[in-house]
């Protein structure tokens, strides 16, 4: 049974309107097992790659979000052990493996760099640039400042694409889905389309794509969740609308556990609320885009923008590792199992 959540509320009335400060927080909070070194500004998305021979090797991406922030790289128990500075207001970051150019594969991050409505893409585990000097994106466009973003990989690793969205956007087409290519040694972008519908509430910042399933979320904040079919051939039918009225003010940030390749949860961060709501990925018997709420899990983390989940075991964290930005310039990380203990969760074996 979920443990249900204790809440202290505090107002406190600022400039004629009233707030709810950081620090109220559920008293139950699931603690983590470390926090990064802080950044210097101010944390918003994270990623996990996994080392392919090396587990223990595996990094935490995180990008510290403002006019000449970064990109860090974390080991497993949160030290900085490489980072790019002098970004300008790097937002949201993901990761893609096996990205052939110019005769050579890599492991890729990929980068919203919001001020200079560009793409950034780095090496991994090297963090050097691959780039030059940045993939334009939305261009021909009065509204661009790109914010999140997401990596797309076909079932049989036919081609990387990236999923982009934007600080401001219209009702219909709010996201482009680029198809990343070698042009003559030099990565290149290639728009297959333009998709998502947007509610004009707020943004669309958080994006997550589910490679196995084949479907791309993303956050329309104060409004839900909504699904779409990631491969462009298969159209651009909304396909759920999922959370609505389950979260207290901003949905953000999505990550997907996978037990296999079709069944697990889906995380949303409740920002103010400092939890996440868990939905099956599967969906509900008979309706695969019904996703009914199954559990809330408060954490430590502080108003959490952005997280990553990853079911595959590493060191100190036996059936995966769960990673959310927090306001105070860090970054949590959790282990699944406690996560699911708390929730009553499975665990990949």
């Amino acid at each position: 049974m979920m443990k249900p959540l204790v809440l202290s509320l505090i107002i406190v009335v600022t400039g004629g309107y009233c707030t709810t400060p950081k620090a109220s927080r559920s008293v139950d909070a699931l603690k983590p097992v470390a926090v990064t070194e802080p950044v210097v500004y101010d944390t918003d998305d994270p990623a996990i790659w996994i080392h392919p021979s090396e587990p223990e090797n595996s990094l935490i991406i995180g990008t510290d979000k403002e006019t000449g922030g970064g990109l860090y790289a974390f080991d497993l128990q949160g030290k900085i052990v490489r980072k790019v500075t002098g970004l300008q207001r790097p937002n949201n970051v993901d990761i893609a493996y096996g990205f052939r150019l110019n005769g050579a594969t890599y492991d890729i991050a990929v980068v919203t760099e919001r001020e200079t409505n560009q793409v950034r893409i780095y090496s991994l585990p090297e963090l050097e640039p691959l780039d030059g000097n940045g993939l334009p994106v939305f261009e021909g466009e009065q509204q661009r400042a790109p914010m999140g973003i997401a990596c797309y990989t076909p079932p049989g690793n036919e081609g990387i694409y990236l999923i982009v969205s934007r600080k401001n956007g219209p009702a219909e087409g709010y996201l482009w889905q680029y198809k990343l290519e070698d042009n003559n040694g030099l990565p290149a972008l290639k728009l297959v389309r333009k998709f998502g519908r947007f509610s004009g509430r707020k943004e669309i910042e958080s994006i997550a794509v589910d490679n196995e399933s084949g479907f791309v979320y993303y956050s329309d904040e104060q409004v839900g969740i909504r699904k779409y079919h990631a491969d462009p051939a298969k159209g651009n039918e909304e396909l759920a609308l999922f959370g609505k009225g389950e979260f207290r003010r901003d949905n953000e940030g999505i990550s997907i556990y996978k037990l296999d390749d079709t069944t697990g949860y889906i995380l949303v961060s409740d920002q103010s609320r400092h939890s996440f709501n868990i939905y099956p990925r599967e969906g509900v018997a008979g309706n695969p885009h019904q996703h009914v709420r199954i559990a809330s899990v408060p954490v430590s983390a502080m108003e959490s923008d952005g997280s990553e989940v990853t079911s595959i075991s590493l060191p100190e964290f036996a059936g995966g590792m769960f990673v959310a930005m927090s306001t105070d310039k860090t970054f949590h990380i959790y282990r699944w199992a406690d996560i699911a203990e708390k929730a009553g969760l499975k665990i990949r074996k």
